[in-house]
């Protein structure tokens, strides 16, 4: 046998080893690794384990030796109010949205537009990630307070600058109320519109829809600019809150259809911050119209509005404009109807729409007004109170012997067409145009007025200082001034309402603002009728009285026009306010020649106190020397009048026609009862048997004269002086 066949197949396994070593190889590598892969798990595994036994604060006790707060995300790290007002409305109500804000355990800042530079500022606000608010007023014409008006001229100039692009405030959080009167319909609430289209053009986003106030009582919403606040307040805390929690919750813009609301049934679906950020910088690019005033930015969805990022076929785009247009028809017939019945006075029922609102109502009567159907009223003169207990008369006492005790004031409209600075009702009444109410009959309202004069008068009886047989003299109504608040010649039915005042022998003292020219040709005798020229010039008037008509210039002109034409007799009533209407004493003289009145009563503007309507204070209430002085200065300018009467303690003087200066002697004085007779004449002839002013004028006594050392007080009373009074600050 050969020895090493032997050997050679001794050694065959380990030779079939050796020529398979690579794929034993192979199995080892592999099993390691799958071990390895095994335990790695298996760590893995023990280790989420014991990270899930342990709390936070101990791993990292473990882990670092130290235990790190867990960060809590701050979605509104705060609120900034800015206001701008004129009279301080704006400024109430930033007081008040901040103690809401503060309620929510939220930092609050309230600052003034006034002392704001947006150029250095505004900006801020983007990082700050602050939700700003802003407040704000419109004033006359439009424009905004003067607070206001240079951080709105820098951010109109900024929403118009390309240097400063459609991304400048991106990241900025805000919400705007606006402060306006409806009644001023061309720029109603412009300024609020304005400042929140140019914040959205600038890239900021709106968190809540704008809100607007309407001082107009009647149109407003809620009943007054207040309720519209308050209601505006909650929406706006309700998103504040979402928004703490970092939730994107959606408003109803109000325009879902069959009663469902497509911000509630997709609520739940949020959009992301990118994406919605993008849409918005889409939306800007690709319009340049004013954001809806009705909607926040977050409406973009919807199952009838294709999204700004999606993709329509041109098939497609035909209905989408039909249907755009279809929306955009039935929207503007809505608001035609609406506008109409608003126009009419009339509600869906066809019913006439009360002028005094719950809200109204109340406003009035905590100033004294007794309310008569739904839009007259009555209250108590002073000068009535005054006089009943001997302490003196008005100025109507001293110029045209009116019996001050036994006057009513009153007035069958409430509302009025001018919004004076110096209205002595703060402007609670409500404002208008046209009549556009409920109207109440004249027998019903002179019936309840007096009723209610009478019932005022008893609470005197019995007062310490009320002279008896003066009580019994004020029960019986004997002059009306219609001059309460408001524009009585507004009221269809005043004439009638006049004739029952002079069938029960009641004088009339009627004085209308010199808006309504037409009614004042229209309207029959009264005893003496007043128009008030409270400026001389197109400007000043616009400034001070404030007028809801357009051609507001025209219309007074043509009153004044219309004045001249009235046989009985007339008087201009100028009302002097310090550093607005002083100096113009030629323009003044002017219209005098226009209108031809009887007489010229100049009195210093009264100070009511602070009204959030008026920037009116004490400053501009003119001394009683100054009005003096005026008084003769104007005299000059119109040589067919001379100062006939004063009344010191009104501030108010007389300048009347040398017509009524017979011989030596004035006779401004009325003679009632030849008054009543006339016209009883007049309605008796059908309007034929007309009378003059001359027909029915009195001696004027010495002690109501120009420069008698009475200085226009009744020697009959005595003049009371109030004990401590302190020194005046104006000649009022």
């Amino acid at each position: 046998m050969d020895p090493s066949v032997d050997t050679w197949d001794l050694s065959s396994p380990l030779l079939s080893l050796w020529i398979n070593r690579f794929y034993i190889y192979l199995g080892f590598a592999f099993s390691i690794s799958l071990w390895i892969c095994v335990q790695m798990v298996i760590k893995k595994q023990d280790r989420n384990i014991q990270e899930n036994s342990f709390p936070k604060t101990t791993q990292d006790l473990m882990r670092n030796g130290y235990v790190s707060l867990q960060k809590k995300d701050i979605f509104v790290p705060g609120v900034k109010i800015f206001y701008g007002s004129q009279t301080g409305t704006a400024k109430g109500f930033a007081t008040v949205l901040a103690e809401a804000v503060v309620s929510l355990d939220l930092p609050v800042a309230i600052i003034n537009l006034k002392e704001y530079d947006p150029d250095d500022c505004l900006i801020e606000e983007v990082t700050g990630k602050h939700v700003c608010v802003f407040l704000v007023a419109t004033y006359t014409d439009g424009r905004p307070t003067e607070s206001a008006e240079w951080f709105c001229s820098w951010l109109e100039d900024a929403s118009r600058d390309f240097r400063f692009g459609k991304t400048y405030l991106k990241g900025m959080r805000y919400a705007v109320f606006g402060l306006g009167n409806s009644a001023y319909a061309s720029h109603f609430n412009k300024v609020g519109k304005n400042v929140d289209k140019w914040l959205w053009m600038l890239g900021a986003h709106r968190v809540v829809s704008r809100g607007e106030g309407d001082c107009d009582v009647v149109k407003s919403k809620h009943g007054s600019i207040e309720a519209d606040f308050r209601a505006w307040k909650a929406t706006f805390i309700s998103q504040l809150q979402a928004l703490q929690k970092g939730e994107r919750k959606k408003s109803c813009g109000g325009h879902c259809k069959k009663g469902k609301c497509k911000s509630q049934q997709h609520g739940s679906e949020e959009r992301e911050e990118g994406s919605l950020e993008q849409d918005e910088l889409h939306h800007r690019d690709t319009e340049e119209e004013e954001p809806s005033e009705d909607s926040s930015e977050e409406e973009f969805g919807g199952e009838d509005q294709q999204s700004v990022n999606s993709i329509v076929d041109v098939e497609d785009l035909g209905k989408i404009m039909d249907h755009m247009k279809k929306e955009k028809r039935e929207k503007e017939q809505q608001e035609a109807k609406t506008s109409l019945l608003v126009n009419m006075g009339r509600n869906e029922d066809g019913e006439g729409r009360a002028m005094i609102t719950p809200a109204l109502r109340e406003a009035l009567t905590k100033q004294g007004y007794q309310l008569i159907g739904s839009h007259s009223g009555v209250k108590l003169c002073r000068w009535t109170k005054s006089m009943l207990r001997g302490r003196g008369g008005c100025y109507k006492h001293t110029f045209y012997g009116i019996e001050s005790h036994r006057c009513m004031e009153t007035t069958p409209s409430l509302a009025c067409a001018n919004k004076c600075v110096f209205c002595w009702r703060h402007h609670t009444n409500p404002v208008g145009t046209a009549w556009r109410w409920k109207l109440d009959q004249p027998e019903m309202i002179l019936k309840e007025a007096i009723e209610n004069h009478q019932n005022m008068i008893k609470q005197f009886k019995g007062v310490p200082g009320v002279k008896a047989e003066r009580f019994e003299e004020g029960m019986a109504v004997k002059h009306c001034a219609l001059s309460l608040v408001g524009e009585p010649i507004m009221y269809p039915e005043i004439n009638s309402f006049l004739k029952l005042l002079h069938q029960r022998r009641i004088s009339s003292f009627l004085v209308t603002n010199a808006q309504f020219p037409a009614e004042i040709r229209n309207l029959k005798p009264v005893t003496q009728l007043y128009v008030s020229v409270d400026a001389s010039t197109k400007e000043s008037l616009k400034k001070i009285d404030r007028p809801l008509f357009k051609d507001f210039w025209q219309r007074f002109l043509d009153s004044l026009k219309a004045l001249a034409a009235k046989q009985q007799r007339t008087v201009y009533r100028l009302t002097l306010v310090k550093a607005w209407n002083v100096d113009e004493l030629q323009a003044y003289a002017q219209l005098v020649s226009l209108g031809n009145p009887d007489f010229i009563e100049v009195k210093g503007v009264t100070y009511c106190g602070e009204s959030s309507a008026s920037s009116l204070t004490m400053a501009h209430v003119p001394w009683h020397e100054e009005v003096v002085q005026f008084v003769l200065e104007l005299v000059d300018l119109i040589p067919d009048y001379e100062i006939a009467c004063e009344h010191e303690h009104s501030n108010c003087l007389l300048i009347a026609h040398k017509k009524f200066k017979i011989g030596s002697e004035w006779w401004t004085w009325i003679d009632y009862n030849r008054f009543q007779e006339l016209i009883q004449e007049y309605e008796d002839s059908g309007g034929s048997k007309t009378f003059s002013a001359k027909d029915y004028m009195a001696r004027t006594p010495h002690w109501a004269l120009f420069g008698a050392s009475e200085r226009g007080f009744d020697p009959k009373d005595t003049r009371h002086q109030r004990k401590n009074k302190s020194k005046a600050i104006s000649g009022c």
